[in-house]
């Protein structure tokens, strides 16, 4: 009874990455990513980060056919570098994916009822928790219900800039921040893409790993970052890269300038929507990975337990959603994005590192080696043209993860 159950086909995979991709990124970082980068430049570092996201989904496919068990890169980067390679992945994964989950349960808050936002916060965890605690196949449920709301919502914004807000494509030639803005903003931009780590970290859930994985990962990030593009595009050609880097909600702005702001609140209850269904995945996402590591008591072990009805993690999502809400309570999360990038770009340089040991794939027509090589150095260019306060304090979190890594053994 300790082994989660296999209820998830290709379908639910894909649905799940959807619903962990497309929020937080395409309603948030287009602004920041424009201030660093301009109009240009933020068309080319999508397209960077989407490059670098595919490397490490391809890389993450092939660990997770391998490896089909909960934990995602802690187990690869145990399985095939080490332990202490798999516990810094882990750790950097867990540390930042929870901050994350605290800064996007304040912005639902912040939408919902701004005057609030902490109160509103600590319900949406609560609520999100609650869903995920009724087993997986509730999760694959009221995810496809989110992903099919956010892309309504997004086609309206397509659709009414194209059609009603003069898109202006000289827009698009300004590169404003040259190649380091580019490199800056991929690595603000891959925060939109990392949510395909949430369909490795089902491995131990869906049925047919070896098959459905390698399929559901590069599908769901296809669809992601056509779905990006076009609304980069559209952004960009009817803001311009100025008014999009001061944007807080520039897709609502979108909406605005092309004559329809009665329109508006739909797009900021879809940003609602949206964030909730990527709280929703990363929120199991979390906790199993918690669960893999307690397994092998990198975590406490209490935190293994897996629920004798639901067969879920009961005990590790409750323990991450008590330290998001504590986050949400206590401390301003919006700095944590940045050094919650760096951890997750570490974590999958570990994972193209692990890929790298595996070899060939005898029948692939894809380059996996030189995929993962790319993915790897990708990674660690994009961590470090972050901002330098976000560098310092995603390696400030790694080394502490490091640091009682080392004196564990002398504490036991």
């Amino acid at each position: 009874m300790d082994q989660l159950a296999r209820r998830l086909g290709a379908g639910d995979a894909v649905v799940i990455g959807l619903g962990s991709m497309l929020g937080a990124g395409v309603f948030v970082v287009f602004a920041p990513a424009a201030a660093a980068a301009g109009g240009a430049g933020l068309l080319a570092a999508l397209v960077l980060a989407g490059l670098i996201a595919f490397c490490n989904a391809t890389s993450s496919a092939r660990l997770a056919a391998r490896y089909p068990e909960s934990g995602g890169t802690y187990v690869y980067g145990r399985e095939r570098l080490g332990p202490f390679a798999g516990f810094l992945a882990g750790w950097g994964f867990v540390v930042g994916k929870t901050a994350s989950c605290a800064a996007m349960a304040l912005t639902i808050g912040a939408y919902l009822w701004p005057g609030q936002a902490r109160l509103v916060a600590v319900g949406a965890v609560a609520a999100v928790t609650a869903v995920n605690l009724r087993g997986v196949g509730k999760t694959a449920t009221a995810t496809k219900a989110l992903v099919a709301v956010v892309l309504a919502v997004l086609a309206l914004v397509a659709v009414a800039g194209a059609v009603g807000g003069d898109v202006a494509l000289d827009r698009l030639g300004d590169l404003g921040g040259g190649g380091r803005g580019v490199l800056t903003a991929a690595g603000l931009l891959f925060f939109a893409f990392a949510g395909y780590a949430r369909i490795a970290t089902l491995g131990e859930e869906v049925r047919d790993p070896e098959r459905t994985i390698p399929r559901a990962v590069p599908l769901a990030l296809g669809v992601v970052l056509a779905v990006y593009l076009v609304l980069a595009v559209v952004t960009v050609g009817v803001l311009g890269a100025d008014r999009l880097a001061a944007s807080a909600a520039p897709l609502a702005d979108v909406v605005t300038a092309a004559g329809l702001p009665g329109l508006a609140w739909l797009v900021r209850a879809g940003a609602t929507v949206a964030v909730t269904g990527v709280l929703l995945s990363l929120l199991a996402g979390v906790g199993r990975t918690a669960l893999a590591m307690a397994r092998r008591r990198d975590l406490p072990g209490a935190l293994a337990a897996v629920h004798p009805v639901h067969r879920v993690p009961h005990r590790a999502e409750l323990a991450v959603a008590a330290v998001v809400v504590a986050i949400v309570l206590l401390g301003d999360v919006r700095d944590a994005i940045g050094f919650s990038s760096c951890t997750v770009l570490v974590y999958y340089a570990i994972t193209n590192a692990a890929a790298l040991t595996l070899g060939r794939d005898p029948g692939r027509r894809l380059p996996v080696r030189a995929l993962a090589v790319l993915g790897l150095v990708g990674c660690l260019l994009l961590a470090v043209n972050l901002p330098p306060a976000s560098v310092l304090a995603g390696a400030a979190v790694l080394a502490a993860g490091a640091l009682w890594y080392a004196l564990r053994p002398r504490r036991a």
